[in-house]
């Protein structure tokens, strides 16, 4: 079987290749080289030869395959992009109600060729109607899913969504007489939620709704959170721990009788798969334990290498594009860890245990013993090819996840299983339903308590853009892979556990003392377009606004990256949510001691929203009028009262923090008329940095107050916007008054040390 590994290792990483590197142009050509490379391999004697011979039909075949792919499945897909056009399309999925109003329903547009995946956005709510299956005639605009906030993306691609469509109102539905067997699972799959949502208390059905169909959008934010940062994210990613929880029942209930275990597991697997969206991890999942199944009624030993790397070659066959999905890379990466750590581990801790315990309470303790073993060792397993990964895309390692998936992993199984057969049971039984709803929610309030506990714990997550935990990462690995060398996975781990763990505490060590050696250390983070600035002095914290993208958790993982879970001050400019719709998110996760408002806008939802939340947490609130002084450790923060009328922009307050001679200055999003207020009544002194009003609007940020304080950095935050920010007549100012710019979507968050 290893020979089908050879030639499915080598597809997949021809198909990663042509997903992340090599032009589109080239891929039949390069494929076409691989395959005369292949007989290159002739001269080649033994094992050899069919390796290389193995190896370069692999890549040929995988290069020529994601170029025909995107010749041909892309085209009718790029024939309707860029036009405006009447279409049928046929509903792939239930309808979601959008952000911003409108729908968003994946469609099925039938074309010449195809039928081309898109993502359907449509005006009003009456979308919400729509069910899988129902037939759409509508006028609507197409372009490619290859961006998302104006940057080039493969998100869309990779669950193989090609177009993006925007229908307006003008739409009629037909529905069929009964939905389509393709659809029975999506159905079935809403069933299943409607059931959760009957049987369950408040506080839980989110969660178990995530649990058995990965379902994360009713999953409170705060929730989520915590899950990621304990690591235990993994567990709303429906995947293997899943899927092996559902077999290991079917094996169960069918006992000894092989073929027949075999054909239900398999079907019943793939059905839940298609339940749970077909996601790739999912995917996954289901053919591993389909081989699984089959390897002993084809009297074949289960290979994993084969049969991992056969699932991959598979997937990224259906579509090339899945080689840059998330969950794909990490649903991988976690397995292939399994697969070459967890097993060496088990064998060796378990050498240290006496082979036949005598006594009741000695092989209980064996048991107990082996089940903490096994949990660990497949933990660690896990997380040795999915921790990069996670700092790549989430700018986040969680520390703290060993321990959360050691005591949590039993309360996961019985999670699962328990609301999978509640929901089953609700379909028939609404009423009993409900009484075992309440049982299972036992484990489930375990998981919430234990994953919010060990997520506020300093340290318990960390962010991954510091030089000294890149630099740790890089000497983990160069450990790992020098002992898997030289020493092999059954070789004794202790030296570089130690060395990493040594090395570990010295990188967070160095990361602290960088951000609060001096005076007064400021941070503008980078939260898209919003803005949060986190200012630390002495021991002392305090966050200036708090908008933007996840701003409330990408605040909390900053301060409790440095070991902290209080922020001494909170201070708002304003009440517009790229500036303070963080705030709630923000106070679930760290204790606050004073939050600072202006006094206005009394009828904003989102000060009323602000303050109950602050009402709720116990958080002492100061309604600003007439200006505030504040100490910060050696830092004196000035709060500018309100300077203008006429909206929130020219309401809001401002912030001038002094240590020493170093002195930053915070003006929200106030025009220049304000700004000329400010200069006229702030008696501002030579400021060194600047963080530039408005997100770098060509209104703000003044010749007069740029000639009065004289800055010597300005730093703008800013992400992706149709509003043209930063302006260029905003940059050419800062630049003729010889501002060094500094900009958050260009260089991530900006830190700044006062010495």
């Amino acid at each position: 079987m290893r020979k089908l590994a050879w030639f499915a290792a080598a597809f997949s990483g021809a198909v990663f290749l042509a997903v992340y590197l090599l032009p589109e142009g080239i891929l039949v050509p390069a494929g076409a080289c691989c395959a005369l490379a292949a007989l290159g391999g002739l001269t080649l004697q033994g094992k050899a030869r069919l390796r290389a011979m193995l190896l370069c039909f692999g890549l040929a075949t995988g290069l020529c395959w994601t170029g025909v792919y995107c010749a041909l499945v892309r085209a009718p897909a790029l024939r309707l992009a860029g036009t405006e056009t009447q279409v049928e399309a046929v509903v792939a999925d239930w309808p979601q109600a959008g952000s911003y109003g409108g729908v968003s329903v994946l469609v099925r547009v039938q074309t010449d060729g195809l039928p081309v995946k898109a993502q359907l956005y449509l005006d009003g709510a009456e979308g919400m109607e729509l069910r899988p299956g129902d037939c759409l005639t509508l006028t609507a605009s197409f372009r490619m899913a290859d961006t998302m906030a104006g940057e080039p993306t493969s998100y869309y691609y990779a669950k193989g969504i090609l177009l993006i469509a925007s229908g307006g109102k003008g739409w009629t539905a037909a529905r069929p007489d009964g939905p389509p067997l393709e659809y029975w699972p999506a159905f079935f799959s809403r069933a299943l939620k409607d059931s959760v949502a009957r049987s369950f208390p408040d506080s839980t059905a989110p969660l178990v709704t995530a649990l058995i169909t990965g379902d994360k959008t009713g999953l409170p934010d705060g929730e989520y959170s915590a899950l990621r940062r304990s690591g235990l994210a993994h567990v709303i990613a429906v995947s293997g721990l899943h899927v092996s929880f559902l077999a290991g029942l079917i094996t169960t209930l069918l006992g000894r009788r092989r073929r027949l275990s075999a054909v239900v597991g398999i079907c019943l697997l793939f059905f839940f798969s298609a339940v749970a969206g077909n996601t790739p991890s999912v995917q996954r999942a289901a053919f591993m334990q389909a081989l699984l199944l089959v390897a002993p009624l084809a009297d074949r030993e289960n290979d994993p290498p084969t049969a991992l790397s056969t699932v991959l070659m598979v997937l990224l066959a259906i579509n090339p594009y899945a080689a840059a999905s998330i969950s794909l890379q990490l649903s991988f990466g976690a397995v292939a860890g399994i697969f070459l750590f967890t097993g060496p581990l088990c064998q060796r801790w378990e050498r240290k245990l006496p082979r036949k315990p005598k006594g009741f309470w000695p092989r209980l303790g064996c048991r107990a013993a082996r089940v903490v073993i096994a949990t660990v060792a497949t933990t660690l397993g896990a997380i040795v090819f999915t921790t990069p990964l996670m700092a790549v895309y989430f700018d986040s390692i969680s520390l703290i996840s060993p321990l959360t998936n050691l005591l949590a992993l039993w309360a996961v199984s019985d999670a699962f299983l328990g609301g999978l057969l509640t929901a089953l049971v609700g379909l028939i039984l609404p009423g009993a339903a409900v009484a075992m709803g309440w049982v299972v929610s036992l484990p489930v309030w375990y998981l919430q308590w234990l994953t919010a506990a060990l997520a506020g714990l300093p340290f318990a997550s960390v962010t991954a853009h510091s030089i000294y935990l890149v630099l740790w990462m890089a000497l983990t690995y160069g450990l790992i892979f020098l002992w898997v060398l030289w020493r092999g996975p059954r070789g004794r781990p202790a030296l570089p556990v130690c060395l990493s763990l040594a090395a570990l505490c010295g990188a967070l060590v160095l990361q602290a003392a960088a951000l609060t050696g001096g005076k007064l250390t400021v941070s503008v983070l980078d939260v898209g377009q919003g803005l949060s600035v986190a200012l630390y002095s002495k021991g002392q914290t305090a966050l200036i606004d708090c908008g933007g993208y996840d701003a409330g958790n990408t605040a909390a993982d900053y301060f409790q990256t440095l070991g902290l879970s209080r922020i001494d001050l909170v201070i708002l400019t304003h009440y517009h949510d790229d500036h303070a719709a963080g705030i709630p998110q923000l106070l679930e996760r760290m204790d606050v001691g004073l939050l600072i408002l202006p006094d206005v806008e009394p009828d904003s939802s989102l000060r009323a929203e602000i303050q109950a939340a602050a009402q709720a947490r116990g958080v002492e609130t100061l309604l600003v009028t007439d200006g505030a002084v504040a100490e910060l450790g050696e830092t004196t923060l000035r709060v500018f009262p309100p300077l203008g009328t006429g909206g929130s922009n020219e309401e809001g307050l401002s912030v001038l923090g002094s240590a020493g001679e170093f002195d930053v200055l915070v003006t929200g999003d106030m025009n220049a008329a304000v700004e000329r207020r400010l200069v006229k009544y702030g008696n501002l002194p030579e400021t060194e940095l600047l963080v530039v009003g408005h997100h770098g609007s060509g209104y703000s940020t003044s010749g007069e107050l740029l000639q009065t304080i004289q800055p010597q950095w300005a730093v703008i935050s800013v992400g992706y916007n149709t509003y043209g920010h930063p302006a260029e007549e905003t940059l050419a100012r800062l630049a003729q008054y010889g501002c060094d710019i500094y900009r958050t979507d260009w260089s991530g968050t900006v830190t700044i040390t006062a010495e």
